[in-house]
């Protein structure tokens, strides 16, 4: 296990215990209610979680990316829709780190590391998917504004978020077609509306809404860091803590429902004996076990790459495919260790079961994962 300096430790330990105490008692009637977790995103705010990755001046610690995906692992083991509540605002919040002008940086990231201010992102369109390059979404100049037009899916905690970092087009003929997008923070002003919440198989208590934005005007120092064009790469170092967030995300639904079946096989009992003594359910929990140790394992090695300040969209893309995809396993196995049970709604692995497709397709889809993984072994010629 990676070992983290007793400070970070003690954070990790803390929500640990926040998850135990707090979230794992209420988490299965607020999933099933659908209903949005108020208090327990209260509580967090006051624990710091919002702004684990903001430093001084503007928030009082940051972590390093090991130990935020610890704590993001944490959430999930509880309930993967808290870890999820913020994953797009440490996005966001890495963005204006990274990027933001010190006026940029001034006005929102004090108030992003209270949770005072939520914030997310904006990339997905109805039509356009992972193909961020095609987005229709424009951004028209027009003196001391922008004026924008277009529409996005699939954004989580917009409803509740007072920030949106809008990737758009601001300029339509430019070539290539990526130099004509910029990153544009947006608050909620006349124009923009969140027009509806989608439902979802899983992933239940926050939202995930559609937005319109028509005629909605901002001013020209929205552009995140001042220049126009740089949105697409900006956006792309900010997906790859995006993607380390979604691998944490699913190594957390990993663990617990390996915690579920474990102690479920201790205690069920067929033909005389805990139903691990069993061959068929023992070699289950063995390979569950193994998948998810080598899970968190990437984890932390993307996690340590991003924090070098290298490129880590090979090691950041290898995290999520790999976690999600063995989250999914481990859910489902826990449902055969569970028999009948697992099936059941008064059981948590169900949840599990239907939470876990969402890091596979969310962030990017794992085939595009897999593209982006092809693409860097060739141009780093190798591993």
């Amino acid at each position: 296990m990676y070992e983290l300096d007793p400070e970070e430790r003690a954070i990790v330990d803390t929500v640990r215990d926040f998850v135990d105490r707090e979230v794992r008692p209420v988490a299965r009637e607020l999933e099933h209610e659908n209903r949005y977790p108020e208090q327990l995103i209260e509580q967090m705010k006051r624990l710091g979680i919002y702004g684990l990755a903001i430093p001084e001046p503007y928030g009082d610690v940051r972590v390093s990316t090991p130990c935020y995906a610890m704590v993001t692992e944490e959430l999930a083991r509880g309930w993967m829709s808290l870890a999820g509540a913020m994953g797009g605002h440490t996005v966001v919040a890495k963005l204006l780190l990274d990027h933001g002008t010190e006026e940029q940086k001034a006005r929102y990231l004090p108030r992003m590391a209270t949770g005072e201010l939520r914030a997310t992102m904006a990339l997905t369109e109805p039509g356009g998917g992972s193909d961020l390059q095609a987005l229709r979404t424009q951004a028209r100049r027009d003196g001391d504004e922008y004026v924008i037009n277009g529409s996005k899916t699939w954004i989580t905690n917009a409803r509740r978020s007072g920030l949106v970092a809008l990737l758009c087009r601001t300029d339509p003929q430019a070539r290539p077609a990526h130099t004509g997008i910029s990153v544009l923070l947006v608050e909620k002003v006349p124009g923009f509306t969140v027009s509806k919440d989608l439902p979802k198989l899983g992933y239940k208590g926050v939202e995930s809404c559609e937005l319109s934005f028509e005629d909605c005007r901002v001013p020209a120092d929205a552009v995140l860091g001042g220049v126009e064009g740089k949105g697409f790469a900006q956006m792309m170092r900010g997906l790859e803590i995006g993607r380390i967030q979604v691998a944490a995300r699913a190594t957390g639904v990993g663990r617990a429902a390996l915690d579920d079946a474990l102690r479920y096989a201790q205690e069920r009992e067929s033909f005389g004996k805990p139903i691990w003594q069993h061959q068929s359910v023992g070699n289950h929990l063995a390979t569950m076990a193994t998948k998810l140790t080598a899970a968190r394992q990437l984890l932390l090695h993307a996690a340590r790459r991003y924090d070098s300040g290298e490129r880590a969209d090979l090691e950041a893309g290898m995290a999520k495919l790999f976690c999600s995809e063995t989250a999914m396993e481990i859910a489902l196995d826990a449902i055969r260790v569970h028999g009948g049970y697992g099936y059941s709604t008064e059981f948590d692995v169900e949840r599990y079961f239907r939470d876990a497709p969402l890091m596979i397709v969310g962030e990017g889809t794992n085939e595009i994962q897999q593209t982006v993984i092809a693409r860097q072994l060739i141009a780093r010629g190798g591993l």
